[in-house]
């Protein structure tokens, strides 16, 4: 029998901001908000809406265990929407990409540059962004990718791009 969040998140109709909120608002202190989310990211239908609450509960500032963040980088192979790649990759700045997820996070990322969908991109340079300063052998392949971003991307790409730079933990880019 499916839950009560994956009923509600069933009957969004994809758009409404103000039904997704209040989604979040009613489940979010119950103790079966995150394992249903993170389940629900698997489900090619739910997986819009489970990540935009993953998305808003993350930028709350509350925390995700250490097991949730790992299984929903495993998870990632199963995102088919645009939004939801969008939803994680907004994410990654509060999810510590720990070293068993470091391949997961990897592919997800490289298969995200080639997504169609800019934001997607802009994104995904910053989750390379986030994975080299966590794991520094990453470093100089996103230094270059950020030159060829830079040269080759359009105007919105180059704009996430530039404030990556201007961050000061960004030191290393610029070396």
């Amino acid at each position: 029998m499916p839950s009560s969040i994956e009923q509600k998140l069933n009957n969004w109709d994809g758009k409404s901001t103000d039904t997704i909120s209040s989604i979040y608002n009613q489940y979010v202190n119950s103790k079966v908000f995150i394992p249903t989310l993170v389940t629900l990211t698997k489900s090619t239908q739910l997986q819009k809406g489970a990540t935009w609450l993953l998305k808003k509960y993350c930028e709350n500032a509350l925390k995700l265990s250490d097991n949730h963040i790992v299984e929903i980088y495993q998870n990632t192979c199963s995102l088919t929407s645009w939004e939801a790649k969008l939803h994680i990759l907004q994410c990654i700045p509060y999810m510590p990409i720990k070293h068993v997820s470091v391949k997961a996070v990897e592919i997800f990322l490289r298969q995200c540059l080639s997504e169609r969908n800019k934001f997607v991109r802009a994104w995904a340079y910053h989750g390379f962004y986030e994975l080299a300063t966590q794991h520094p052998t990453f470093q100089q392949e996103v230094k270059a990718f950020f030159e060829m971003a830079l040269r080759d991307e359009p105007a919105s790409v180059k704009a996430r791009i530039r404030n990556i730079l201007k961050q000061p933990e960004a030191k290393w880019l610029k070396q």
